[in-house]
């Protein structure tokens, strides 16, 4: 098989073309990753090659040693993903220390992943460990109202959490373990890598200030879900913030605890203060 005929590819390319057309990915804003599995690598043998030379992840990853991962490349823009697959995708190795990486496809013309593989790496890496594999995709978007509530809120994991969760009562089911906090960070290195993958072994969903968010998840379903529905509660909640600066009512910590019994989720205490 093919891989541009492979689902897990197509998934990839469906998820990226979604998220541009939300709007969450000007020019060449986000980046997104898929943890290949192994029947699913096997599967699309007759298009992997391993000619290239290894290049160093910039951070160690030793859980993900010898895994494949399908990435948007560095400077691609997600709305031509589904045109020109080859050039703005590829599909990447991890080498046995954990160290470097090569392209085993697609990244056509001396492309490269993404310049927050460090990151994403990181992020599977925590995710790998603390779901016991079962979470494969990192998504990163440019999430308009998420963002602009960055400048707004207190840059604290509980009160973004309970927030989102008052702006629409699906939140709490959605992301039971609610949202952790990047205060703002440079781009792209090790250190803001480290400091999303702490939060990574605590929740699905990482905020960056004044930048966006990451999401994790099983699937590209699941994960693209998790990202639109945090986005429709910040889009709730910068409406009614700028219709009154006081709510009239809410939902109250009682509230919650009563569609946590329903729904049968476990919320932290912190958030219902």
């Amino acid at each position: 098989m093919k891989v541009l005929q492979s689902s897990f590819a197509q998934g990839f390319i469906k998820m990226a073309n979604d998220g541009y057309m939300q709007g969450w990915h000007e020019r060449n804003g986000g980046n997104l990753s898929y943890r290949i599995k192994e029947a699913e690598i096997a599967s699309v043998a007759e298009d992997i090659s391993f000619h290239d030379k290894y290049m160093p992840i910039g951070t160690t990853v030793p859980g993900l040693a010898g895994e494949f991962f399908m990435v948007t490349g560095s400077g691609k823009f997600f709305g031509n993903c589904s045109m020109d697959p080859e050039n703005c995708c590829g599909i990447i190795q991890v080498d046995d220390s954990g160290e470097q990486y090569r392209t085993v496809w697609g990244l056509k013309n001396g492309g490269r992943p993404t310049s927050e593989l460090p990151t994403h790496l990181m992020n599977h890496e925590v995710k790998k460990e603390a779901t016991g594999g079962a979470h494969r995709v990192i998504y990163h978007c440019h999430a308009t109202n998420l963002i602009a509530l960055t400048f707004v809120l207190p840059l604290e994991d509980e009160v973004f959490t309970r927030e989102l969760w008052e702006s629409a009562t699906e939140c709490p089911v959605v992301f039971p373990a609610g949202v952790g906090v990047v205060e703002w960070m440079v781009p792209g290195g090790r250190e803001i890598a480290v400091a999303t993958s702490k939060l990574m072994r605590i929740y699905d969903v990482a905020v960056w200030a004044h930048h966006g968010m990451f999401c994790s998840g099983e699937t590209f379903d699941l994960t693209f879900g998790l990202a639109h529905t945090v986005e429709k509660a910040a889009e709730i909640l910068v409406k009614v913030r700028s219709m009154t600066s006081k709510k009239q009512q809410t939902i109250t910590p009682a509230d919650f605890r009563k569609l946590a019994v329903d729904f049968g989720v476990k919320l932290d205490e912190r958030f219902l203060y």
